[in-house]
């Protein structure tokens, strides 16, 4: 008894009994249809014609969809992105390069995956780490096929894979990164009812005041002391210019052109901007 469907019927090519015999229920036989479309010019009836092929296919990207329903996803969402493929297989399907099955199945495939790796993540992860997590998922599948098999060790998922045990982590770390926890999100009544945000640390500004003062150090050294004084007695005992100038036996216009021109320098020189005085020292009176 011949095993081949096609084997009782003379005449059939060899190309056309593979279009016939399929793999799935849900692939129905439309070599002929493709190769007319094929042939056919853009127009109405070429349109139908392409909207028949991809309804008749329908089924066998929803079985495909199925295959990732425990993702997170919604069915019909996936299905949608099934359908999607669907779509660019048969717009890029050449009927004389062989069997449309063949061509749909990594076509349909490949874009369900590519939506899972680019629209499902939460927060942006590098493809490596992606590619981690999905050689981590498949090992641990395999590992506990088994009915009552023990959570895999690190070890164990690194033994199978040929991974390292920081990247085995690393993988197991983004089995759970597609969703994010609002910083709003509430807390266990034990934390006081306080948002995720109020457990967070912020900066703390006495950093950039450090660095601004480790900055401005060198340029201070350099003054003479007289400008030293009158800085200290204006920023840190946060005197009047006009009771500086008293105590110095200076006018108030001279302590503010010292002021501002000590200033300049000591900005000038922790920005390390060129002093746009002239190259000789100016006098300080």
């Amino acid at each position: 008894m011949p095993t081949d469907p096609t084997a009782a019927r003379p005449g059939v090519p060899p190309t056309e009994r593979a279009a016939i015999r399929h793999t799935h229920e849900d692939a129905p036989d439309t070599a002929a249809p493709f190769h007319r479309l094929a042939r056919m010019d853009p127009g109405p009836e070429r349109d139908r014609l392409r909207e028949e092929i991809v309804v008749a296919w329908l089924p066998m990207a929803h079985r495909i969809a199925g295959r990732f329903r425990d993702r997170g996803e919604a069915v019909e969402d996936l299905r949608q992105v099934a359908a999607l493929g669907l779509v660019k297989a048969v717009d890029r399907f050449d009927p004389s390069r062989g069997v449309f099955e063949s061509y749909a199945v990594p076509t349909v495939t490949g874009e369900v995956k590519r939506h899972f790796r680019d629209r499902t993540w939460a927060l942006h992860v590098p493809r490596r780490v992606q590619d981690l997590r999905n050689q981590v998922r498949l090992a641990r599948r395999e590992l506990t096929q088994r009915p009552g098999s023990p959570e895999p060790t690190p070890e164990a998922v690194a033994a199978a894979t040929g991974l390292t045990v920081r990247e085995v982590a690393t993988g197991f770390e983004a089995l759970d990164s597609f969703s994010t926890l609002s910083l709003d999100a509430d807390l266990t009544r034990a934390d006081g009812g306080r948002s995720l945000a109020e457990t967070l640390g912020a900066d703390d500004p006495s950093y950039a005041t450090v660095v601004d003062r480790e900055a401005a150090r060198q340029g201070l050294r350099r003054l003479p002391e007289r400008e030293r004084t009158i800085l200290y007695m204006r920023f840190f005992e946060h005197r009047t210019q006009s009771s500086i100038a008293e105590e110095l036996g200076l006018s108030q216009m001279h302590v503010s052109r010292l002021i501002s021109r000590s200033c300049a320098d000591i900005r000038a020189e922790a920005l390390a901007e060129p002093d746009p005085s002239p190259s000789t020292e100016r006098p300080r009176h």
